[in-house]
């Protein structure tokens, strides 16, 4: 017999055969009849049914069998204390007065509409026409919104279908205007431009192209990060190798740091393929300056470093000014000649940010620039083996980037809505950064942009033995106990990586109301007043 016949598979022969079957469809398992008496299927039925008393089963899968890197991989903005805030949410349903709090406050995760954040009306008007097309003859429906859903359903087709691998033609093309605007003009093109779900699988699709399984395979994170970027890092046997973001300067980056860190791996065997920055930053809510784009910019084009731009909190500025990589890039460009005409850039964006808060709706993009046509080959490979991204969340990366205009019928009400959310955040932002700010034993800085904080907590020695006593790092201890007091989940600084000996915490400011707020600082006091005494 015959176990497959695909390229790489592994042919396995009866030795009673002495043939095997060609035309077959590879995949499966095969039988030669060889013109026997009885033909193989019925032997194969024969040895099934003599055998079910007189076989041992075989055990399950243990970690053991498993990928090692799967399992060595952590991600904290689900790890052990949102694992511990579900099962106190379990036991509050089936047990309401059991605990000190009536509910958990997830502060863990920028996931909006799960913190009650109604969606713009706007984008859930046209997705619901996309949805059931017979709804354009209801008269529930403006008449620019009944104009788009048209449009877009007549680009798109049915949402039931798969699309081109590289999202939508149409969408890809709204993008790349968008870019273009935001840019002041830099020209951005379709062929660039591929629709994700979310930015997390741009951030995949990206490190498996790059990144050849090796430890020789190096990618620069900044400290604190995002764990989506450790975690894949792991998962991809790669190396990581952090730049610390300097808290004191708002977090901003060090590029003779950076540079040397490049050298320094380079005398190690370990070359540095991808250069990641996250602007807005998460989880430090901070904005980088143009002059330190530059900075980075110009190393990546010194060494021929890829440059991943996680822009996905670009729309959520509460201080100072965004600046995308690819427009400072051009700006180098146009400046210095050829020197950074070689930069390769990725910027992601996405759906589950902004106002939008669209998360389970996975809808994202990322622009490769700078890229040879044989390695946009491999990136459209990649797309294609899945097929296509979910192809509702691409509906909503064109409705993102191609807001209601002014003189449209929903124009008036998705400003509102977009402005009241806006506002809401930077209110919530600076009133937790305030109420942060007033107590003791704690320091923050006040939030830029993003949708966290990233506040220093200063354990005192007694704290972190007894976190030690209980097997637990020391912010891992401040946050289970702020949440079995408080039922508050935020996540601890040592998931996102902190300079050693500090300990701080993410928490995100979208929760509605102050109490939460309120009952947060007075825990901090009563912590901070049991170990004192």
């Amino acid at each position: 017999m015959i176990l497959g016949k695909t390229k790489n598979s592994i042919n396995i022969r009866n030795i009673s055969s002495s043939k095997l079957l060609t035309k077959s469809p590879p995949g499966a398992l095969y039988y030669n009849n060889n013109n026997s008496s009885i033909n193989n299927m019925t032997r194969l039925n024969q040895l099934k049914y003599n055998n079910y008393s007189s076989f041992i089963p075989a055990d399950k899968l243990s970690q053991k069998d498993l990928n090692q890197k799967a399992i060595e991989t952590e991600y904290a903005v689900r790890g052990l204390i949102p694992i511990k805030a579900e099962e106190l949410r379990e036991k509050l349903k089936n047990h309401p007065d059991s605990l000190p709090f009536k509910e958990i406050i997830n502060a863990n995760i920028g996931n909006p509409q799960q913190l009650k954040q109604k969606p713009l009306t706007f984008y859930r008007s046209i997705l619901s026409i996309l949805q059931n097309p017979k709804l354009l003859e209801s008269d529930e429906f403006s008449k620019d919104v009944k104009t788009r859903s048209k449009i877009l359903l007549n680009k798109i087709g049915s949402l039931g279908a798969y699309s081109h691998s590289q999202g939508v033609p149409y969408i890809r093309e709204q993008v790349a205007h968008f870019i273009t605007k935001r840019d002041n003009g830099v020209p951005a093109h379709p062929e660039n431009i591929y629709l994700t779900g979310g930015a997390s699988d741009a951030v995949k699709s990206v490190f498996e192209v790059l990144l050849d399984g090796t430890k020789e395979s190096g990618v620069l994170i900044p400290i604190p990060q995002y764990p989506l970027y450790t975690a894949q890092i792991t998962l991809k046997n790669a190396t990581p190798i952090s730049y610390y973001l300097n808290e004191s300067d708002n977090w901003s980056t060090n590029p003779e740091e950076i540079e040397n860190l490049v050298l320094d791996s380079k005398k190690f065997g370990i070359k540095p393929k991808i250069l990641v920055v996250i602007n807005p930053g998460n989880p430090t809510g901070a904005i980088l300056s143009k002059s330190h784009i530059e900075d980075i910019l110009t190393i990546a084009a010194k060494y021929g470093i890829v440059v991943i731009a996680d822009e996905v909190y670009q729309e959520n500025i509460f201080e100072g000014k965004f600046h995308s990589f690819k427009e400072v890039l051009a700006d180098l460009q146009n400046k210095h000649g050829d020197l950074y005409d070689n930069v390769q850039l990725v910027s992601l964006h996405s759906t589950s940010k902004g106002v939008t808060g669209e998360c389970g709706q996975r809808g994202g993009y990322m622009e490769c620039i700078g890229f040879k046509p044989e390695v946009h080959e491999i990136f459209l490979k990649l797309a294609s083996i899945s097929l296509c991204s979910v192809v509702s969340g691409q509906a909503l990366v064109e409705l993102m980037v191609n807001p209601p205009k002014k003189g449209d019928e929903s124009y008036e009400l998705d400003q509102k809505e977009r402005l009241s959310l806006h506002e809401s955040y930077k209110f919530k932002a600076n009133s937790l950064y305030d109420k942060f700010s007033s107590l003791e034993n704690i320091e923050v800085l006040k939030p830029q942009g993003a949708m966290y904080l990233f506040p220093q907590i200063f354990l005192t020695p007694g704290m972190i033995n007894r976190a030690k006593e209980l097997n637990l790092k020391p912010d891992e201890y401040y946050c289970l106990e702020l949440l079995q007091h408080t039922g508050i989940c935020v996540v601890p600084g040592s998931g996102f990586g902190q300079v050693e000996g500090t300990f701080h915490v993410r928490t995100t400011f979208l929760p509605p109301g102050d109490e939460w707020i309120d009952q947060w600082a007075q825990f901090h006091k009563d912590f901070f007043k049991k170990y004192h005494n």
